[in-house]
């Protein structure tokens, strides 16, 4: 029998999930096993369990075992994707540590990337929620390697790295990438892509041998970045199925992976994605992984649970309740006229918003997109006396003053571009194509930074704004570092996370949304620092059905920015009823986008209902349990939120198309307490019955009751509808 001490097994536990953890003859860690809780385990049950997962050799392979450690060496065996790519100007490419040290802490779930203090405890002792720290060395590679390894309270498995140069000479870093093993009995992977105005769309591919790699390369998380790479049981949905997926916390360029090779071993790896000379690390440099996130579930549902657990887990979180949302964009564009603004305010209180953001156009020869990004200074020929008037109203009307940012970009049309050409991330001996007629501020540059930081000070200083909306329009381009045009994009996106943090730390409670041309920010590394992500920049009803719906699989609804628009979109000129636009923004951080002086009085009076009905349910929408089904008719769309004791949820029973099928049949509420029972009503104003249907739905005027075994496990007629219209569903638990 192998020698197996307990010293060299580690079980980590926490909320359903198992991670058993192997550091074999002072080899790097590999995780034997990743999945449902398999329960405590004595020291001759981890010794036997990790005896049976052993493989034998093989002909034409090499000769002793290749262990798949979570940082995988090609020096011990490894063919795939290695963990670790780097050289000394073409020397020391292939390092081979050896562990010095395993030893058990206490994680900190809201940890935002410092390292956690290590005891002494031994590793076999680690129980529920514990993190293990393995350091190793290659003395002839001259590198020293720190692992953090180990399972949050929400079940999320989270890794990162920190590689030390200990050599005399330069390192180059070329990549880490950290990885976790998913067994055979997943054979399906599911990502998502998309594009600007229609983020968040999933596609499904076999778990195959070879290389399925996703790779971000435009220095932010991408509109097109796929939030979650999803390996599962053939079929795997919301509900059903085993499901291990991977998420990298990191804001800039970035890559995901699914590898499975010919000797059976499958893996997901990540981590952030290096430009050509990006790390360099001098004698007694090191650099730092983002965290790598793993999360397993039966169904997409408990995998999406994890993540929203964890987020709302993290210290410095907004903890009010989320308020109404009045955005200027798509009511005013660059047309800022003070009584006109004031006039929109008014209405917007009148309808029951709580806060009120001047969007983009206030600045310095700021009257379209060609000129001004750059130069923060309250644009005297617009606002003579400053902002100060329309903040003086809005505060005068109980709301919160809100302002739209973009820091890290730059017009050439701007004083500062004029001032400093050097300051724009560039190669050196030319410029970046532009995008939306700007170029990207060079964060990096320390004095770039501290004149973007004193600027937003400035005016955060001055005036009483509690909220920043945080664009960042473009793709990183040719991203090079001046003088000599190193590539810039890992130093940019830390200078990006240390001004964030400067700024809260700065200015206690204020709170920040990251915006990215709608949703190409959107991570762990950019939601540990602000309060929300505006999901998309299109509002259209129709369209957000499917892109919230795949970005809450990372966001939980109170941190997605979710608006009612006009009658008639702004981005597809699809028209849709204030009930369905209202019904969709209701399941995430409810806002308007509307300009609420063209509305009717009877417009605004069904507004402020929706928003009436909002401010009673959001404390269950923003902790409770988010719930979606796999109907089996595709031009329906089910989806709620559960509260976390169960005793109440609220559904959406959304027509996306017309179905082929009339009348719409049984739908399939989930999350409910099957030995309790319950009452299932309509929940106005989302009750109202619009479709083909030539007489009542029998249940839907008085309600009914029922067990939720019966709710979940059978359903209840669905109404027949039109296309683009909802029902709001309501279920409240029966006390016996």
């Amino acid at each position: 029998m192998p020698n197996l001490s307990p010293e060299n097994l580690v079980h980590c536990r926490a909320a359903g999930v198992s991670l058993l953890v192997e550091c074999p003859d002072r080899r790097l860690p590999q995780v034997l096993y990743w999945g449902r809780d398999l329960g405590e385990l004595d020291e001759r049950d981890l010794a036997a369990v990790a005896l049976s997962q052993r493989s034998q050799t093989v002909t034409n392979d090499v000769d002793q075992d290749v262990p798949l450690a979570v940082l995988p060496e090609p020096a011990g065996g490894w063919m795939g994707v290695p963990g670790l790519s780097g050289h000394r100007d073409g020397r020391g490419f292939s390092a081979l540590f050896t562990v010095e040290s395993v030893t058990g802490s206490q994680p900190d779930a809201s940890a935002t990337g410092s390292v956690p203090a290590t005891s002494t405890e031994p590793a076999a002792s680690l129980g529920a929620g514990q993190q293990v720290t393995v350091t190793a060395t290659d003395a002839a590679a001259g590198l020293h390697l720190t692992l953090e390894l180990g399972v949050t309270g929400a079940g999320l498995v989270r890794q990162r790295a920190t590689v030390r140069n200990t050599g005399e000479s330069n390192y180059t870093v070329d990549g880490v990438t950290l990885a976790l093993p998913v067994p055979p009995s997943a054979t399906e992977l599911l990502d998502m892509t998309g594009r600007h105005l229609r983020e968040r769309s999933p596609q499904r591919s076999p778990f195959s041998i070879g290389t399925h790699l996703r790779e971000n390369r435009r220095g932010r998380t991408g509109l097109e970045a796929t939030l979650l790479l999803a390996a599962g049981e053939e079929g795997f949905g919301f509900r059903n199925g085993e499901v291990w997926a991977m998420h990298v916390g990191w804001s800039g360029n970035h890559r995901v992976l699914a590898e499975r090779n010919a000797r059976g071993e499958s893996v997901l790896a990540g981590g952030e994605l290096l430009l050509p000379g990006e790390v360099r690390l001098e004698a007694g440099a090191e650099y730092t992984t983002p965290w790598v996130y793993g999360a397993y579930g039966h169904g997409l549902d408990e995998v999406s649970h994890r993540f929203h657990q964890h987020l709302r887990g993290l210290d410095g979180r907004a903890t009010t309740p989320r308020p109404v949302t009045m955005n200027t964009w798509e009511a005013v564009y660059f047309d800022h006229d003070l009584d006109r603004l004031k006039h929109l305010a008014d209405l917007a209180a009148e309808a029951g918003a709580e806060r009120y953001v001047l969007d983009d156009g206030w600045f310095r020869g700021r009257r379209d997109d060609h000129a001004g990004l750059g130069d923060w200074y309250v644009d005297e020929t617009v606002w003579p006396d400053g902002l100060h008037p329309l903040i003086d109203h809005v505060d005068e009307l109980d709301m919160q003053f809100g302002l739209w940012v973009e820091p890290e970009m730059v017009n050439p049309d701007s004083d500062v571009a004029r001032a400093h050409p050097d300051w724009i991330l560039a190669t050196g001996d030319r410029m970046p194509p532009e995008a939306r007629h700007q170029q990207v501020l060079n964060l990096g540059n320390p004095h770039a930074y501290a004149y973007i930081l004193e600027r937003l000070d400035a005016v955060l200083t001055e005036y009483r704004i509690g909220y920043l909306k945080w664009d960042h329009n473009r793709d990183l381009v040719d991203a090079g570092h001046a003088p000599l045009g190193a590539a810039g994009v890992h130093r940019q996106t830390l200078a990006a996370y240390r001004l964030i943090d400067e700024l809260r730390r700065r200015h206690p409670g204020l709170e920040i949304e990251s915006c990215s041309s709608g949703g190409g920010r959107i991570d762990l590394g950019i939601l540990e620092r602000t309060d929300r992500v505006w999901t998309s920049d299109c509002i259209d009803a129709l369209e957000r059905q499917q892109i919230q719906r795949w970005t809450g699989l990372l966001v939980p609804p109170e941190l997605l920015g979710s608006h009612v628009g006009a009658t008639t979109s702004h981005t597809t000129g699809r028209s849709h009823t204030l009930g369905f636009r209202a019904g969709t923004a209701l399941f995430g951080h409810f806002g308007i986008e509307w300009d609420l002086t063209s509305a009717s009085a009877e417009e605004r009076a069904e507004l402020a209902r929706w928003i009436s009905l909002y401010k009673e349910v959001r404390e269950l929408l923003h902790t409770g349990d988010v719930v979606r089904t796999d109907h089996a008719d595709p031009a329906m769309l089910i989806h709620g939120v559960v509260s976390a004791d169960r005793s109440r949820a609220i559904y959406a029973m959304v027509q996306t198309a017309t179905s082929v099928q009339a009348p719409a049949g049984q739908v399939r509420l989930p999350g409910l307490d099957p030995r309790e029972r319950y009452r299932l009503a309509p929940l106005p104003p989302g009750d109202t019955l619009e479709g083909p249907a030539r007489s009542t739905l029998p249940w839907w005027t008085d309600g009914v009751v029922l067990p939720g075994q019966v709710i979940s496990g059978v359903g209840v007629q669905a109404p027949t509808l039109y296309p683009e219209r909802l029902v709001l569903i309501e279920a409240v638990r029966i006390d016996s």
